[in-house]
């Protein structure tokens, strides 16, 4: 018979099966999940479009595509800046080994699920996939209660209106509504752009001291709330389908202000640092979004071109600044990136491009642009797990938790 002592070893063996640095923090392995899936999802919606593969799918497949972009990708992005910034704004733990890894698991369940349907209830597979939100926004609730961080409840609150978008998009699939799953995936997608205008107010400014040395930037409350609203009122009035001359007049009013707020944090000096430029250019992208929503307002260019710029433009770029910077500064690197990380910065930016201005000009190359933009969007997540996949998966240089 095992000892006591036996036993508690034991139990010690089980309790750490993910003590891997890998399951250290939030960020490592939602930003390895974010990686990965920006390829394999692509490659999957790229065959799929093309009629090169047909797969059962719980979602129609244009939904499934905006469906996995916006809440599989973007959202283990938000997911692992969340879970890591939390941590540092209420000096209280976020989740990490075997927990962290069943918040993993339901991530991951919710991308593979809706490939069973047929097999699973369709009900057991939209309450998979609902549930990781509100899981995501229980576990970071605790330490902002706890601390009564309460400026962190907003971050909380947009969780729950993502999870409310997610909501709409089953409640039409599985017959509990009419008509409501695109209104679900533009109401995502507004709030994913909501979020990124939020904390790009809180990073911006810091990231750009802690970037070029002597920089002095001075936030305006002012326009951060300008910035904010006026986004918020274009993404409302779409929401119930405005257009023409109420919708260009909001997304004027937009482009002003986060020009204006941009301007504000601009330092020249940006462009020697790619650690700075890929974020003030995905900033560009959300602000050409609401150029492109003035002429869609009128419908001189397809409101797709304007949607691409927020998503591809905006969350695309933006989110693979984030996870480089991010990543490099919590394993204790120094903040710079390497030559292949600079490249895919260039192939993202490209990959929007050519998926939004370029067709413009040239419309009957449309299809040979998707195809382009899809390549140079591999491009730029292939090299960024390449390059990232060793620091996420192993231990901070300088011997620190996390």
């Amino acid at each position: 018979m095992l000892s006591w002592t036996g036993w508690k070893h034991m139990a010690m063996k089980t309790q750490n099966i993910f003590d891997y640095p890998l399951f250290a923090l939030g960020f490592r392995v939602f930003f390895a999940l974010a990686g990965l899936s920006a390829l394999v999802l692509i490659v999957l919606w790229n065959a799929i479009f093309k009629g090169a593969l047909t797969l059962d799918n719980y979602f129609p497949a244009t939904y499934w595509h905006g469906h996995e972009m916006l809440l599989g990708y973007s959202v283990a992005v938000i997911a692992g800046f969340l879970l890591t910034a939390v941590k540092n704004w209420t000096g209280r733990a976020t989740l990490t080994g075997d927990q962290l890894a069943a918040l993993c698991l339901l991530w991951l369940y919710g991308r593979i699920v809706p490939f069973y349907c047929g097999i699973l209830p369709d009900s057991l597979i939209a309450l998979i996939d609902f549930s990781f939100l509100p899981a995501l926004a229980y576990q970071i609730s605790k330490p902002i209660v706890q601390t009564k961080y309460y400026a962190g409840l907003v971050f909380i609150g947009i969780l729950l209106v993502l999870a409310s978008g997610n909501g709409l998009i089953h409640a039409e699939i599985l017959g509990l509504a009419k008509n409501t799953a695109a209104l679900g995936l533009q109401l995502v997608e507004a709030t994913i752009i909501i979020l990124i205008l939020v904390i790009a107010g809180r990073v911006f400014p810091f990231f750009t001291e802690r970037g070029i040395h002597g920089t002095l930037v001075t936030r305006s409350l002012i326009l951060d709330g300008s910035a904010i609203a006026t986004a918020v009122s274009v993404f409302g009035l779409q929401l119930v389908n405005a257009s023409g001359t109420v919708l260009a007049v909001a997304a004027v009013l937009a482009v002003i202000a986060n020009g204006a707020r941009v301007a504000g944090w601009y330092v020249q000096r940006i462009w020697y640092v790619p650690l700075l430029w890929i974020l003030y250019a995905g900033y560009g992208w959300i602000i050409l979004g609401f150029v492109l929503t003035v002429f869609s307002a009128y419908s001189l260019v397809l409101p797709s071109l304007a949607l691409h710029a927020f998503t591809i433009g905006g969350i695309g770029v933006l989110t693979l600044g984030m996870m480089a910077r991010v990543s490099l500064g919590h394993t204790g690197r120094a903040l710079r990136v390497s030559n292949a990380m600079a490249i895919a910065f260039i192939l993202i930016n490209l990959a929007a491009l050519f998926r939004v201005l370029l067709p413009i000009a040239m419309p009957g190359w449309y299809g040979g642009l998707l195809y382009a933009s899809t390549l140079l969007w591999l491009a730029a997540f292939a090299l960024f797990i390449f390059v990232y996949a060793p620091i996420l998966t192993s231990a901070r240089v300088d011997s620190q938790q996390g």
